[in-house]
This record gives structure tokens, C-alpha cells and sequence, in this order.
């Protein structure tokens, strides 16, 4: 058993996503766009784009919303041309904090990103400052009351890299990112349906904030979250209800 609890952290998570709706409709479509562009409108293949048209539906967007994303970054339909840009830097406490972005004005993304990393008691990094304490994975959660065993033998027939039980009793499954579809389905199958499942940048090593430190750190989140050209933020820190 190891980690802190991921299971109230996925709820906290799951609440503040619903609560900004509109704002994920905008991330998901941008995320559709760029994967098309860049793989073609096939879901078939192309994972990435496969990956988001899921993550949409999966937060209730009409599929005419889904079809105008793909057919714009294919070039059916006219639409903004979106860069995608990684910031790094740290928070309070040195804690690390990595930025994924798609803008169409880079100037007016950086500045926006360094202001609120400064604002905040953070600073920006430089490229590749923070990188190595993330790894590159699928991630999926489930809920404590799952079949442990069953959960083990279909996670790891699928491909699954590891299958780690939380203190809290929920349980987090790792992939590479080229196996999570395969494992995502295998167990959506067999009747297992993940709390959360996305392919991630998971910090290597976490860092407990609590009292006036995780207010502070959760303001730094925040306000990165809250930028219009970001798509997800990543941290190694842990805020503690």
C-alpha cells in the first residue's frame, strides 16, 4: 500500500471540473482540434485524438461539437491554428509544476503563465527544469470497494505496467501510454469502470501541503488553471483537505 489519498483527491478533482463545464467544453475542443491536425480525423488511427473524443463524451459535449473540432483541425472547416507549449517552474516550497498549453499567441501566453507564477510565490523555470520528476503514463482509478483480485488479473493481461494499492483503498493502474487504451478497455469490459482515466504526467515523488502553505500553493494552481491557453496543469504537490 502506499501513496496519499488519491481517492479524495480524484473526488476534489472531479468536483472543480464540473464546476468549471464550460471551460473544459473550450480545452477539449482545442485538444480535439490539434489532435486532428496533427493525426488526421480517424479515431481509429489515431490514439490521441481517440483519447479526447472519449474524454468529450465522457463530459457530456454534443457530438456536433465533436465533429466541427475534428473537421477544423483536418481543414473541412476554417479554425484557429493552435501551438502547443510546456512551462516549468516551481510553487511554494520548491514543489513542481509543469504547464501544458495551446495558444495562438505565444507572447500572450508566456506573459500570462510567468504572471502567475509570480503573483503567486512561484517562479517560472526553463525548459527541462522539472521534466524528469513527471513520468510520461496512462493512469487510471478505482474506486476502494473494487475486486482487488479481479482487478490485478485483468490489468495485467492487458498490459498494465503496475497495479498499486492506495492507503485510502481505492487503486491506481499504470500503463505506457501507448497500452492505456488497450488496458482501458479490457477492463471496461470485464465490468470495471475507472473514477478517472487519462494518460498524465504523474510526479515521480509528491509533496504533503497543509495549513497557510496549501492555500497558497492551491492559489498558484488556480490561477494557472484558470488561464484561458492552458490546458492541464501537473504538480508534485499534494493539497491536503
Amino acid at each position: 500500500m502506499a501513496g496519499h489519498s488519491k481517492w479524495a483527491n480524484i473526488k476534489h478533482k472531479k468536483a472543480a471540473t464540473d464546476a468549471k463545464r464550460g471551460k473544459i467544453f473550450t480545452r477539449l475542443i482545442k485538444e480535439i482540434t490539434v489532435a486532428a491536425k496533427m493525426g488526421g480525423g480517424d479515431i481509429n488511427s489515431n490514439p490521441r485524438l481517440r483519447l479526447a473524443v472519449d474524454k468529450a463524451y465522457d463530459n457530456n459535449m454534443p457530438k456536433d461539437n465533436v465533429e466541427r473540432a475534428i473537421k477544423r483541425g483536418t481543414g473541412d472547416m476554417e479554425g484557429v491554428n493552435y501551438e502547443e507549449i510546456r512551462y516549468e517552474g516551481y510553487g511554494i516550497n520548491g514543489a513542481a509544476v509543469m504547464v501544458d498549453c495551446l495558444t495562438d499567441n505565444r507572447v500572450r501566453t508566456v506573459a500570462d503563465v510567468r504572471h502567475a507564477f509570480t503573483k503567486y510565490g512561484g517562479n517560472l523555470g526553463t525548459d527541462g527544469s522539472v521534466a524528469f520528476l513527471f513520468r510520461h503514463c496512462g493512469q487510471l482509478i478505482f474506486a476502494p470497494e473494487t475486486n482487488e483480485e479481479k482487478l490485478f488479473e485483468v490489468a495485467l493481461d492487458a498490459g498494465a505496467e503496475d497495479v498499486v494499492g492506495q492507503e485510502d483503498g481505492s487503486f491506481e493502474i499504470l500503463t505506457s501510454p501507448q497500452d492505456f487504451e488497450a488496458v482501458k478497455k479490457a477492463l471496461e469490459a470485464s465490468g470495471m469502470k475507472p473514477e478517472l482515466a487519462e494518460v498524465t504526467m504523474r510526479p515521480e515523488n509528491e509533496t504533503v501541503f497543509s495549513g497557510d502553505d496549501a492555500t497558497k500553493m492551491q492559489k498558484l494552481l488556480d490561477a494557472l488553471e484558470n488561464l484561458d491557453d492552458v490546458q492541464e496543469v501537473y504538480t508534485t504537490a499534494v493539497i491536503e483537505e
